[in-house]
């Protein structure tokens, strides 16, 4: 089998990107793109030959004609590059990821593939900022964590699980992308939408392939006058409970139940179930913590590494 030799959570926005001269809480978006760059760091050290990417895609690579739980790139990866994130075709290992995507389908997960997969800040955001100087081949793994129904959280944590056996001789570093907390201005049901705002952007889901640049600025407008909501009582006790290694007990959550506590925005939280999973559930250490409502969300970085051992 192939080596997990790492894994990282960590939180994403493209605010980062375009609003930094608005921060009022500087210090801590300072100590969060701090701990961004040893988070990078412990991944070079960790010398992988492959980084699996699990995130999300907020509509700039799926749309409402076709939206699978789990899909992987297995073929050629372009990065959306909206908001200074990066932009055009990335590094990639095809044979590896269609293995992967065998090994997966034979396991009992059945994710879709994609030969030609477009990528947004859900998962360049990662390459950024943790990838930066690092020549290693991605492999994006795309979780549905906003066109409900979504997979449920005790799936994505048997598709990590499946994901540790993956066939082969590869060092392999698994990001997890997005979260923690946050709420979103989407509308929570697609087929009902509330208002103007959200039927637009309903219609830029559906209608966007191919086009995602001309709804974008008013998408962006949206995104930017929404009222910040983060839950920092949940965040920090997500971050202990990887700490503990005891992620797995969000398993038996709903997604209403989810959404509950740490808003439309914490189902990217499926992604570090799957990273963490596949980390065998491994105690990890927490790097940063920081709510910032600048940033619309509850922003977080940790490090899970077998070689420290378990309890």
């Amino acid at each position: 089998m192939a080596e997990l030799v790492l894994g990282v959570g960590a939180s994403h926005s493209t605010l980062m990107n375009t609003h930094w001269d608005q921060v009022v809480h500087t210090d801590r978006a300072k100590a969060f793109r701090e701990a961004l760059s040893e988070a990078r760091q412990a991944i070079a050290d960790a010398r992988p030959d492959v980084v699996v990417i699990v995130g999300s895609n907020h509509f700039r690579g799926f749309w409402l004609d076709l939206i699978p739980s789990f899909t992987l790139g297995v073929g050629e990866v372009i990065a959306a590059g909206e908001s200074g994130t990066p932009k055009g075709p990335q590094k990639t290992d095809p044979v590896f990821a269609q293995s992967l995507a065998t090994h997966l389908v034979e396991a009992g997960t059945e994710v879709a593939i994609s030969a030609r997969l477009q990528i947004d800040h859900g998962q360049s955001h990662a390459i950024q900022y943790l990838l930066d100087g690092i020549d290693v081949p991605v492999v994006p793994l795309v979780v549905n964590v906003f066109a409900q129904p979504l997979p449920t959280l005790a799936r994505c944590i048997e598709l990590g699980e499946q994901l540790a056996a993956v066939p082969g001789d590869q060092r392999v570093v698994v990001i997890a992308s997005g979260g923690l907390s946050h709420q979103l201005p989407w509308p929570s049901d697609w087929t009902d939408p509330d208002g103007e705002d959200e039927a637009f952007l309903v219609e830029a889901w559906l209608n966007g392939r191919g086009e995602w640049e001309r709804y974008d600025e008013r998408r962006r407008e949206i995104i930017v006058a929404a009222r910040p909501t983060i839950f920092p009582e949940f965040d920090e006790a997500f971050l202990d409970d990887l700490t503990k290694g005891d992620l797995q007990r969000y398993g038996v959550m709903t997604t209403a139940e989810l959404e509950a506590v740490a808003g439309n925005g914490g189902q990217e939280l499926r992604t570090w179930l799957v990273m963490a999973a596949a980390l065998g559930f491994v105690p990890g250490r927490r790097l940063a913590y920081a709510p910032m409502p600048e940033w619309l969300t509850g922003m977080g970085v940790a490090v899970l590494d077998p070689s420290e051992g378990r309890p």
